[in-house]
């Protein structure tokens, strides 16, 4: 088997290595692709079984699933006990470390750890030890924090994609589509404001006119045909630039003196 060389690494090494400011935009491109992925492997009627920002490879900013070497049928009716526990601890759902059959909804519950450290970049649990006392709270519904810069409507299906009810998550095609509407509304955004915006990101120096343009919008009546997901992103997006200058500003080495 021949596989491509992603130059960007995996998820997880992307987030970490991104100097720029990496814009909702390309957030919910990325979201998108990866619930495409995850549509075609359950339309294939399997499940991956070890969903994690680790088995998601980027190359040139698009995402690609991997490791596939755990996949199987997802008709299989073999329970974990039988078959024995395998997978990233704060990406399993807590059915599944209860012993549970692996189903395609577990797969749909790594999804929402996953895109909540897409957008809040932050590595789920990364202050709590990885042991079974972690898998016990999980099981009893702790969940990785959901930074106040994500907007609402992507919480809200964060919350569904990992809720400890099966019957709950959202179906991989209603991820799809939902994610997929968000990211042409995203598209529309650009579009409107004539963004300067890079295809993976911004520099923050270069949008400091953004609020005058958005008080010129208000002027001229365009907020009526904006999304409410437009002005959850704006809002949100204020916080996130603060905090990413000044993780940049943090990263900046002061010379010593001779």
């Amino acid at each position: 088997m021949v596989i491509e060389y992603c130059n960007d690494g995996n998820l997880r090494n992307y987030l970490n290595k991104s100097e720029n400011y990496i814009n909702y935009k390309s957030k919910i491109d990325k979201l998108q692709q990866i619930a495409r992925g995850l549509l075609d492997i359950h339309n294939s009627e399997k499940v991956h079984k070890d969903f994690h920002s680790g088995n998601l490879l980027i190359n040139h900013s698009d995402p690609y699933i991997s490791d596939l070497g755990m996949c199987q049928p997802a008709n299989i009716k073999q329970t974990v006990k039988e078959e024995g526990i395998y997978g990233v601890l704060p990406y399993m759902a807590p059915e599944v470390l209860r012993g549970q059959q692996y189903t395609k909804a577990a797969d749909i519950y790594s999804f929402g750890i996953i895109m909540n450290e897409l957008l809040s970049e932050e590595i789920p649990f990364n202050d709590i030890p990885h042991n079974e006392f972690l898998a016990i709270k999980i099981c009893k519904g702790l969940r990785p924090t959901i930074s106040k810069d994500i907007p609402k409507l992507l919480a809200d299906l964060i919350i569904k994609c990992w809720d400890a009810e099966i019957k709950n998550r959202p179906t991989t095609k209603e991820l799809y589509q939902l994610l997929n509407k968000w990211y042409v509304e995203t598209k529309d955004i650009e579009d409107r404001d004539d963004s300067e915006d890079g295809e993976d990101g911004e520099d923050i120096e270069d949008n400091e006119d953004s609020e005058d343009n958005e008080d010129e919008d208000s002027k001229n009546g365009s907020n009526s045909q904006k999304s409410e997901l437009y002005f959850q992103i704006k809002e949100c997006d204020k916080i996130r630039k603060e905090k990413f200058k000044n993780r940049r500003m943090n990263k900046i080495k002061i010379p010593l003196e001779n």
